[in-house]
C-alpha cells in the first residue's frame, strides 16, 4: 500500500542555503518519502524564493512581511501577523514546519494555531498538532536570539567559550529554548577570521537541518 508523502513547510528570510539542503534531500535516503509543500518568506527579495521556484518540480511559494501587513491593516498587531502566517502554513497541511533562517520571532498566537489549540474562522481544524522546529547557529542555552555567530566568535576571542556550534530545536514560546533535536559542536581555531568559522558552521547547519527534519518526521509520520 502506498504511503502518503510527508509534507514540509519551510519558512525563510534570506538566501536559502539551508532550504537548498532540504530541497536536495527530498525523497532521498536522507529525507525519504518527503517533499516541501510550501516555502514562505517574510522578505520579498529573499533568494530562497528563487531556489524554490527553480526546484524540480517547482515548490509553491508565499510572501508575507510584518511591516507591509501592519501598514495595510491599521489596528492589527504583531500577533495578528503571526496568525496570518499560521493561516498560510496550515492551509498547506504540513506534517512539519521548519524555520530555516526565518528572522522573525513567532509568538504564541502562531503556535496556538499550528498546535490545533485555536481554529481560525473559515479554516479547517488542525487534526494533529503540527511540529515546528528551528535551526539556530549556537549551542543550547549559549547565545539565544540574533547575531549568535558573531556573539559566539566574540566570546571565543575573550576566552569565554572554547567552541561554537549549531542546533535544531523544537519551537516554544521562549526564543531558542525549545528541546534540542540535533546538536553539533563546531570548533573555532585561534587566529582564524570569523568568515572561516562561519563557513564551517554553515556546512554543519546544512547537515543537521536535514537530520533534524528526518528525525521529527519519523516521529510524527513514521514510514
Amino acid at each position: 500500500m502506498a504511503v502518503d508523502t510527508r509534507r514540509i513547510v519551510v519558512l525563510i528570510s534570506g538566501s536559502g542555503t539551508n532550504l537548498q539542503a532540504l530541497i536536495d534531500a527530498q525523497n532521498t535516503s536522507a529525507l525519504p518519502n518527503a517533499r516541501i509543500a510550501l516555502v514562505l518568506s517574510n522578505r520579498k527579495a529573499a533568494y530562497g524564493l528563487t531556489r524554490a521556484s527553480h526546484a524540480t518540480p517547482p515548490i509553491p511559494t508565499a510572501y508575507l512581511a510584518l511591516q507591509p501587513f501592519l501598514k495595510a491593516n491599521p489596528g492589527k498587531t504583531r500577533a495578528d501577523y503571526d496568525i496570518e502566517v499560521a493561516r498560510i502554513v496550515v492551509r498547506a497541511k504540513p506534517d512539519l514546519v521548519v524555520l530555516a533562517g526565518w528572522m522573525h520571532v513567532l509568538s504564541e498566537a502562531f503556535l496556538d494555531v499550528v498546535s490545533g489549540a485555536r481554529t481560525l474562522p473559515g479554516e479547517e481544524p488542525v487534526q494533529q498538532p503540527i511540529a515546528v522546529i528551528n535551526l539556530h547557529p549556537a549551542l543550547p542555552g549559549a547565545f539565544d536570539g540574533a547575531e549568535a555567530i558573531q556573539r559566539t566568535y566574540a566570546a571565543f576571542q575573550k576566552g569565554e567559550v572554547e567552541r561554537g556550534g549549531a542546533m535544531v530545536h523544537r519551537v516554544v514560546k521562549e526564543v531558542d529554548r525549545g528541546e534540542p533535536v540535533i546538536v553539533r559542536e563546531v570548533e573555532i581555531h585561534k587566529g582564524e577570521p570569523i568568515e572561516a568559522f562561519e563557513e564551517r558552521l554553515h556546512r554543519t547547519e546544512w547537515k543537521i537541518i536535514v537530520e533534524g527534519t528526518k528525525k521529527i518526521l519519523d516521529e510524527v509520520r513514521p514510514l
